[in-house]
């Protein structure tokens, strides 16, 4: 038992958790898109397959990245140890137990039971070591964690009471809380990721009021969400999202060198940001009456966005954070251009042909299924 707990892969939270989420990513896009096509006959998670997929991709597969890149910048920020060993490992169990909850005879009550104490938990983590520290500029990311949690006791209640309707809007909210979250991270990390990869020397300091406002309207848009504003198209929304969706233009441009486009690690983060600009102004133009779906909108923001910058982040971390060069294998390079595809069949092909969902489907597990046959390896072994 102790060797399980010194082994590589619980020595840092960024091991465990990216590896888990990734499988989990390829794994749950194939179950719903198998069931979609009728290809998946028997029985279904409680509440349903719909039910099950909406809460498992921000709840399940994004909360697992989420912990795993915060367990590890945390400590970074504040200086103090990481979690690791046995702690490491039980917080991954109450992970992986919410997962399979949904496929044991229990009551829903049992399941939100279940699946309810993994963000709380990292909440508390997180919040310690941030509290301990002084560490007050980032107490805007432990808020979200906890807005997130609120949300997924939202979901829950949707599920168990059988309401279609509070159970999508916290599903929607939790997303745009994740957002929220890819807005602060990434604004730190991918100027600094493209001014460090191309050698750029360090540009003036940015003004913070364009990111406060992005921050802010990315929890006032999940809020809008938790309480059914996008439910019909509001012209003061659109407004809202235009407003985010120019904000991140503004900063796609800002940070913007051609050299970008000669280094896998750096276009794939630029290219997945962009999609976040896009899921804005596809929600700006849904409140206008000029977007048929606001489904369009969220796929943008979850495929594009969430899925994109994910797999670019996971990859970059995963190499900086085991002593390894900061070159993808060409497989994963394949991996961040199939992700990117994946997020135009989603968004721009399904409107024309129910195939477009599959392909889409196919190339997202093709994606994360790359990234684990060549990071596997590195997250599970010693340091470089």
């Amino acid at each position: 038992m102790r060797k399980l707990a010194a082994a590589p892969v619980f020595s840092l939270g960024f091991r465990p958790f990216f590896l888990a989420g990734a499988g989990f990513a390829m794994v749950a896009l194939a179950i719903w898109a198998l069931w979609l096509y009728g290809r998946l006959p028997g029985a279904q998670p409680i509440g349903g397959m719909l039910n099950w997929h909406r809460h498992e991709m921000p709840f399940g597969f994004a909360c697992a990245i989420i912990a795993g890149f915060l367990l590890t910048a945390v400590p970074n920020w504040t200086g103090r140890p990481g979690l690791s060993g046995w702690p490491l490992i039980g917080l991954l169990l109450v992970w992986l137990l919410a997962r399979f909850a949904w496929l044991m005879p229990i009551p829903p009550q049992a399941l939100i039971a279940l699946q309810l104490p993994f963000l709380p938990l990292l909440a508390w983590v997180l919040g310690r070591e941030l509290v301990a520290a002084g560490k007050r500029d980032n107490y805007p990311i432990l808020l979200v964690i906890v807005l997130m949690a609120g949300c997924q006791a939202m979901t829950l209640w949707g599920i168990a009471t059988d309401d279609v309707g509070l159970q999508r809007r916290g599903v929607l909210a939790a997303l745009w809380l994740v957002a929220a979250l890819m807005t602060v991270i990434g604004g730190r990390v991918i100027p600094f990721f493209i001014q460090r990869g191309l050698k750029r020397p360090a540009g003036p300091a940015t003004h913070p009021l364009p990111t406060r406002i992005l921050l802010l309207g990315g929890l006032l848009a999940a809020v809008s969400f938790a309480v059914g504003l996008n439910d019909v198209p509001r012209v003061w929304l659109a407004v809202l999202y235009g407003v985010l969706g120019g904000l991140h233009l503004a900063r796609l441009w800002r940070w913007h060198d051609r050299g970008i486009w000669r280094v896998p690690l750096l276009w794939s983060l630029y290219l997945a940001y962009a999609w976040l600009a896009v899921a804005a102004l596809a929600m700006a133009l849904w409140h206008i009456g000029s977007l048929p779906q606001q489904s369009l909108a969220t796929h943008s923001l979850a495929v594009g966005g969430v899925g994109g910058l994910i797999l670019a982040m996971i990859a970059r971390v995963s190499l900086g954070h085991t002593g390894r060069l900061l070159q993808p294998p060409k497989t994963v390079v394949l991996g961040f251009v199939l992700l990117v595809i994946a997020g135009v069949f989603r968004v721009f092909v399904v409107p024309f042909s129910g195939g477009g969902l599959g392909m889409s489907a196919l190339l997202w597990c093709a994606g994360f299924g790359l990234f684990l046959t060549q990071y596997t390896g590195i997250l599970l072994k010693p340091r470089g």
